[in-house]
């Protein structure tokens, strides 16, 4: 079944990731779809889950959080230099390799990272300067604060009301990932609406 391009009012809409996310991941795609489908542009907005979590026992997660903060140190440098959809081309270049690609050499999926998207290779220096981490941390509170506490990512705003999610898998694609769109920025656009959930019975779905 083929996308329906038509579209109303074109939307603001940020979206804040971590890299290292599956889960964000899955749902970057689907906004990617959707972005593409109805013509609008998405400001991306790197966060880091390792701050998020800071005093938390995050368990076998700890290592993966320290890489994705890495990365989006990265993304961090990439964005003073670059607008947000440079940004977003970052995230989709580290985010195939990590998350469908299975990779885990984080200093080598980098740097072919910044060369799939034509970045200058000395950003990848950024990985491992802590000059980077306090935009991350301006980030991470902000979704936050925007999304409500005890939430992660994915977080994203449309026209200035802001979620946590959704969490799907696996990325919806055609008419149906527009049916997803419409419902839940419907749903959120609701006065008074916070929650709506379900237990998971599947892993991320690549």
């Amino acid at each position: 079944m083929s996308i329906d391009s038509s579209a109303s009012a074109q939307p603001s809409v940020e979206f804040w990731f971590d890299p290292i996310c599956p889960w964000c991941w899955m749902t970057s795609r689907w906004v990617a779809t959707v972005a593409e489908a109805r013509g609008f542009e998405v400001v991306w907005h790197p966060v880091s889950l390792k701050i998020i979590n800071e005093g938390n026992d995050v368990g076998d997660h700890e290592e993966g959080m320290r890489q994705g903060h890495r990365l989006g140190r990265v993304a961090v440098a990439a964005g003073r230099e670059h607008p947000s959809s440079v940004v977003g081309e970052l995230y989709t270049a580290l985010g195939t390799a990590i998350h469908p690609g299975g990779r885990d050499d984080f200093d080598g999926l980098l740097s072919d990272a910044l060369r799939a998207v034509q970045l200058d290779p000395a950003l990848a220096a950024a990985a491992d300067d802590e000059q980077y981490d306090a935009e991350l941390r301006e980030n991470s509170a902000h979704a936050l604060k925007i999304a409500g506490p005890d939430v992660g990512v994915p977080v994203i705003s449309v026209d200035g009301v802001a979620f946590f999610g959704p969490v799907v898998t696996p990325a919806p694609q055609g008419d149906q990932a527009l049916q997803l769109w419409d419902g839940i920025v419907a749903a959120a656009s609701v006065p008074g609406f916070y929650e709506l959930k379900r237990g998971r019975t599947a892993d991320p779905q690549f």
